[in-house]
């Protein structure tokens, strides 16, 4: 970052929350591509882009000169205010590209045991209690889900949590049904699977409109980099719950994540098509060595290496028929949506096209949909 730059009262706060690959600088590319920039990791000093800003104007920069303007979305206004309970509501859910994360429950409780078994890139043991409240209640909850909604138009909540001994999905129930009773919002989980697949009915009741799963790798390197969840889960019962829950809920509903640059590109392509087949999307985020956990001296793939990765992303969703870009106003920064990654494949013949037009009819159908449900709340 430029010495011009002022994100203090420019920008989102750089807020290390949840438990996944960190949190950087939100900002908002050409074309509306939302994107997290690394910029307190090490790592970040070796980046060949510069943010400047030009007279209150951001753009990115490259030795060679100017790259692209860029929006940075300001800090909302809520995040300062508290909730009726006197927490402030930063701490209680963040805004992430346009939709609102909540990790609603207690730590994971690989990072509870001794020796610790949690995933080697997680933060989630270094932000609980800290940057984010221990515990939320669900009027905490309830209340940040409302203020986000009023300001900033949110139409979709999602909620992770991490491993509680098959406890997670009953731990995250009530809140499910308070934001889905009070805000008819859309409404995304992410929790370890379970054993007892009954849970994942108990969520479509109460109206969940997305599950993901976080199997993070699909080779070898799954027991190393995830030992609880090799030793308490295993790779089978991920998969299982995303063809279930695919079925249960339906094509496009269910995604399953994987970590971009811990394995091979191959490896992370195969991933993808075994989702698509099942009729899962896949949500890839790119390994990013967060400050302060077991791989933070590790160091993030190269840019070239996953271009096929995410070409293949939105090249399966297409061939396998999965729905994707169907609810108003989700824009995500960590992850490219698949919708995004169209630019990186080449001419796919006829075919392909008409796949892609028969999604876009769909989209439009679905678009309708979304806008007519939401406005009944």
């Amino acid at each position: 970052m430029d010495s011009s730059c002022n994100l203090e009262e420019d920008a989102r706060p750089v807020l290390r929350t949840r438990g996944g690959l960190g949190s950087g600088l939100e900002m908002i590319l050409p074309r509306e591509v939302w994107v997290n920039a690394p910029v307190e990791e090490r790592f970040a000093k070796n980046s060949p882009f510069m943010l400047v800003n030009k007279n209150g104007s951001y753009q990115i920069e490259n030795e060679e000169g100017f790259l692209c303007n860029v929006i940075l979305p300001p800090k909302p206004s809520f995040y300062d205010a508290e909730t009726s309970t006197g927490k402030k509501m930063d701490s209680i859910g963040v805004m992430q590209g346009t939709y609102l994360g909540i990790y609603p429950t207690e730590l994971c409780h690989f990072w509870k045991m001794k020796p610790k078994r949690n995933c080697r890139f997680c933060s989630a043991g270094l932000t609980i209690g800290k940057t984010e409240a221990a515990e939320k209640s669900v009027r905490d909850v309830v209340e940040t889900v409302k203020a986000a909604r009023r300001e900033q138009g949110i139409t979709f909540v999602h909620f992770n949590t991490g491993f509680m001994h098959g406890n997670s999905i009953d731990a995250v129930l009530p809140f499910v049904r308070a934001v889905k009773e009070e805000t008819g919002l859309l409404v995304g989980v992410q929790c370890p699977p379970v054993k007892d697949f009954r849970k994942y009915m108990e969520l479509k009741q109460l109206g969940v409109d997305h599950m993901s799963f976080c199997i993070e790798l699909f080779g070898k390197n799954f027991s190393t980099i995830c030992p609880g969840k090799e030793e308490y889960l295993g790779q089978s019962l991920y998969l299982h719950a995303i063809d279930y829950c695919s079925r249960l809920f339906g094509k496009g509903r269910v995604a399953g994540e994987v970590i971009a640059g811990l394995e091979s590109a191959t490896k992370t392509i195969e991933a993808i098509k075994t989702f698509a087949r099942m009729g899962a999307v896949s949500t890839v985020c790119v390994f990013r060595p967060c400050e302060g956990t077991n791989l933070q001296n590790e160091s993030p793939p190269h840019a070239e290496t996953l271009l096929p990765v995410f070409a293949e992303l939105y090249r399966q969703a297409v061939l396998n028929s999965i729905p994707i870009n169907m609810a108003p106003n989700i824009k995500t920064a960590m992850v490219m949506l698949p919708e995004e990654c169209k630019a990186f494949l080449g001419n796919q013949g006829t075919r392909f096209r008409l796949l892609e037009a028969k999604m876009n009819f769909i989209r439009v159908l679905a678009g309708a949909y979304f806008t007519s449900k939401l406005a009944s709340k």
